[in-house]
């Protein structure tokens, strides 16, 4: 939770809002980056010759390396501070996207996507850190939830560049443009953007760092990190599984694959404004509503993609729908994931937090080929989602109510009302 000194120390607005610009920057490279594999496998698959079953590994690859890049990038923030652990983190995934594309086969296609997931990873709980240090407290999780919205506007983007007849031609394209662009910010984030003053001054004070199991489980964190890693884990499998397989399995259901990248595209713009609104509502007294509204609506959304019969109309709307709900559902877990950890071991509680997730996003699309190689149908993937919806929303809840005993008195129902 942020102390009074926190707050003090916050950054004047000019500041706060320079810092979310650049770190929205960023996070709309990573949306890029992240969607790119899910939106050029139509394409992939035949130019490799690759069943379901290799690409689900192919699929997963970059999420293996994204598990261990945020644990790291988390630890050396704690330790040499959040902007340069965050530009070497940039500088990594944006090399290795580009490296991507001239992948001829695919093992090497393997190892590039792997070492771009640990650049990904390394940025991921820097980016939060910064965003949530360098904002009013009465406005952080919005602030944390405008940069966040940056990802499915870079997975809009790269859906926009398949739909384009120059670039979308080749899969290799979309990797050179989600691989150039983060380098191209790269000098904007060396020039102008300021390390968290937060960090700077409990480095002051505080010689050396904590131990990784004492900074998670150690002075009342061991109940709100266990929640937070069931949460992320539940609902990262459910997002990831949508974002790498929705495409596929729309046209496996008769939609033709220009109508399956809109549906990819609606579900990340609507996601985009839906991940703002849920920010706004957890700064709010609607912030249990916010919860509920989320997770039910994500679990609608996948009984209709699985009652409804397939149509362009529907699955555009169901698409909306799925997209709001599975990328406001992560924006509540970013935003309240660094109010749980003091500002000496924040990198590393995020960042183990994102690795927890980013696991569950291994799983997803590897299970998901299991079962489509099994014989199972696109119908019974989606069934096998709603359970872990109701896991993540369960979690989700008891993660308020247990970090709301924390408060003081006066406080909690202000900042975590009771369910």
């Amino acid at each position: 939770m942020t102390t009074r000194s926190e707050i003090a120390m916050q950054p004047k607005t000019g500041l706060a809002v320079m810092t979310v610009a650049l770190c929205w920057l960023v996070a709309l490279c990573e949306g890029m980056d992240l969607q790119a594999a899910g939106v050029v496998a139509g394409k992939l698959a035949p130019a490799f010759n690759l069943g379901p079953g290799p690409m689900g590994w192919f699929f997963s690859a970059s999420t293996a390396g994204l598990l261990i890049g945020a644990v790291v990038g988390g630890r050396l923030a704690d330790h040499f501070g959040r902007k340069w652990v965050l530009i070497g983190s940039v500088v990594v995934f944006g090399l290795l996207t580009v490296a991507t594309a001239m992948s001829t086969r695919f093992p090497i296609l393997l190892t590039t996507r792997f070492l771009t997931g640990l650049g990904l990873g390394g940025a991921l709980p820097n980016l939060i850190a910064l965003v949530a240090e360098a904002s009013d407290s009465r406005r952080k999780n919005l602030a944390v939830a405008i940069m966040y919205s940056g990802m499915p506007l870079g997975g809009a983007l790269v859906s926009l560049v398949t739909l384009t007849p120059a670039l979308g031609a080749s899969w290799t394209s979309v990797f050179h443009v989600a691989g150039v662009s983060p380098l191209l910010v790269v000098p904007m984030l060396v020039l102008f953007l300021h390390e968290s003053r937060q960090f700077l001054e409990v480095r002051k004070v505080k010689a050396g760092s904590s131990g990784f199991m004492a900074a998670l489980f150690q002075q009342g964190r061991a109940a709100p990190t266990l929640l937070l890693w069931a949460s992320f884990f539940c609902t990262l499998l459910v997002l990831y599984l949508l974002l790498n397989w929705l495409p596929t399995l729309l046209v496996s259901r008769g939609l033709t694959k220009p109508e399956a990248s809109r549906v990819q595209l609606a579900f990340n713009l609507v996601g985009a404004m839906a991940t703002m609104a849920a920010g706004w509502a957890i700064d709010t007294r609607y912030r249990l509503m916010g919860i509920v509204v989320t997770f039910l609506s994500l679990g609608t959304g996948l009984l209709l993609l699985i009652m409804v019969p397939t149509s362009p109309g529907s699955a555009l709307l169901i698409g909306s729908l799925l997209g709001a709900a599975a990328l406001a559902s992560q924006t509540i877990l970013y935003a309240v994931a660094p109010d749980g950890y003091p500002t000496d071991v924040r990198g590393q509680g995020v960042g183990a937090a994102v690795s927890a997730g980013r696991f569950g996003s291994i799983v997803g699309p590897i299970v998901a080929a299991q079962l489509l190689v099994g014989g199972r149908s696109p119908a019974d993937v989606l069934q096998a989602m709603l359970p872990l919806v109701a896991i993540g929303f369960g979690s989700t809840l008891m993660l308020g109510w247990v970090r709301s005993k924390q408060l003081p008195l006066d406080q909690r129902t202000a900042t975590y009302p009771l369910p």
